[in-house]
């Protein structure tokens, strides 16, 4: 009997080249697979609802795959875990509507960047912050949030290699937090969608914007531009994490 399953997947990717299959490097949906494929002896493809880069982190990925089988979604789960490496864990299997598509379906999801602007580095997780030593206008980056609110073309903040049929998107919600006594410093963001490297490439334009090599109204004239060379750097990957993907 043909059954499609729906998992909520929490993953380290510092050890990952990010969620999508590699030809030779490990990768979170590649393990998954390679873990059912030891469980069900099928070849079962795993569609994700977003590809993460390599070192990009996840709380709550969405998964999905379909599988003729008699297993339950439980065990599945406890299954997967069983198989696959600590920093990898199914913290959710359910059985879903035969039509469920992890990827098409998604409504909304949310990422979360997480900085640490201190003196001193952190030895204790920092493979999950972008350390910044210089001190940051988090206010001047605040103000510049209103201008990616909304339905706009993210030409510039698009990553190279991946083109789409089309680059606007829509983001409802842009936030930062900070105040923390370690320095530490949390942007979120909340879209119907994402770019290749579009979180990132926000946050090292915010961060330049932070640091007065800009102002908190450069961002609504680089989003114009629709220009990437107009934008800031790339910020690394450790300090991205997606956290949450939203579906009616």
């Amino acid at each position: 009997m043909i059954q499609t399953f729906k998992l909520i997947i929490e993953y380290d990717g510092t050890g990952y080249h990010g969620w999508q299959r590699q030809k030779s490097d490990r990768s979170i949906q590649g393990e998954i697979e390679a873990a059912l494929f030891t469980m069900t002896g099928r070849k079962i493809t795993v569609i994700g609802s977003g590809r993460t880069d390599a070192g990009v982190h996840a709380l709550a990925q969405v998964a999905s795959f379909r599988c003729d089988t008699h297993l339950t979604a439980e065990v599945f789960r406890k299954g997967l875990n069983s198989l696959l490496d600590v920093d990898v864990v199914i913290c959710d299997c359910q059985q879903t509507a035969g039509d469920f598509h992890a990827r098409y379906d998604a409504k909304r999801k949310t990422y979360q960047y997480r900085v640490i602007n201190s003196a001193l580095p952190v030895a204790i997780g920092r493979q999950y912050v972008w350390h910044i030593r210089r001190p940051l206008d988090v206010a001047a980056m605040r103000r510049a949030l209103p201008h990616i609110i909304g339905e706009h073309d993210f030409t510039s903040f698009e990553g190279t290699g991946s083109p789409q049929s089309s680059s606007v998107r829509h983001v409802m919600q842009a936030e930062f937090h900070d105040g923390a006594p370690d320095g530490r410093i949390v942007f979120n963001i909340t879209a119907n969608g994402f770019l290749k490297h579009m979180v990132r490439n926000i946050v090292g334009t915010l961060v330049k914007i932070g640091l007065g090599k800009g102002a908190p109204e450069d961002l609504g004239r680089i989003l114009a531009a629709k220009d990437r060379s107009r934008a800031g750097a790339t910020a690394p990957p450790q300090g991205l994490f997606l956290v949450n993907v939203e579906y009616d």
